[in-house]
Formats: C-alpha cells, sequence, structure tokens
C-alpha cells in the first residue's frame, strides 16, 4: 500500500515510508503516545477528515490531518498528512518543514483547518479568499 511520504525520528533511527493507517497503528505501538488536541485549538476536521495527535518531543505534539475515505492509489485507506505542531509548555502553534522538523512559530489565527502553513497570497488571490470568508 502507499500512504503519505514519512520521515520520523524513532529512538535515534529515521524510519522512511508510507504513513497508511497500518504503519501510523505500528508507531503509535512501538514508540509514540496518542495525545489530546489543544483546547485552544480552534478547528473543526473538513469532511472526510479528523485529526489525531503523536507526541513528538517530551514538550511537543505532532498535529495530524487523516483523510478518512483515503486515495485510489492507496486503496482507498486512510492517508496521514502533518498539520503542524505544539508545544504543550509555551501553548505556541509551528508550521512544519517536513513530519520530522518543526518549522516558524505560527498565530493560530493564520493557520486552516488543513494546514498551520502560512499561505503566501498575491493580493488578488487575498481578495479572493476574503470574499469566501
Amino acid at each position: 500500500m502507499v500512504g503519505i511520504p514519512l520521515r520520523i525520528m524513532s529512538h535515534g533511527k529515521i524510519v522512511k515510508g508510507s504513513m497508511t493507517k497500518n504503519s501510523m497503528k505500528e508507531l503509535v505501538h512501538q514508540d509514540f503516545v496518542l495525545q489530546e488536541l489543544p483546547d485552544d485549538f480552534p478547528h473543526k476536521p473538513p469532511k472526510g477528515y479528523r485529526y489525531t495527535t503523536l507526541q513528538f518531543k517530551s514538550n511537543v505534539i505532532s498535529i495530524w490531518t487523516v483523510h478518512q475515505h483515503g486515495f485510489v492509489y492507496n486503496g482507498h485507506t486512510e492517508s496521514y498528512c502533518i498539520w503542524g505542531f505544539y508545544n504543550k509548555k509555551t501553548r505556541t502553534y509551528y508550521s512544519p518543514i517536513n513530519s520530522s522538523k518543526v518549522g516558524k512559530e505560527v498565530r493560530i489565527e493564520d493557520t486552516t483547518p488543513y494546514t498551520s502553513m502560512p499561505l503566501n497570497l498575491n493580493p488578488l488571490m487575498q481578495c479572493l479568499m476574503s470574499i469566501h470568508q
């Protein structure tokens, strides 16, 4: 089965491969603990999606979007995509560089239900996006 490309640090080893429902379960049982979404997380999952979280570091959790219906290329199994990271001590959100690297701090107001990565919109796109909100 094919899933989302992933690299995760696991006890000093990098685990490469695809993130499918089975591999996510395997990682959870091996090294990681599922965490709750932060209390101040404002987004509701888009239709057909849900959120899940994993312990990333002692004070940081990774937040994942899970497409529940999958895609044709992965046999319609659940697909996982990194949403971002949350530091529990400082109560701040971070965009991902990739699934194994924390990026820059972001304001939660600037995030979307799909990603914490900032959108680089030109003025026309900003105008069009503001009409849909």
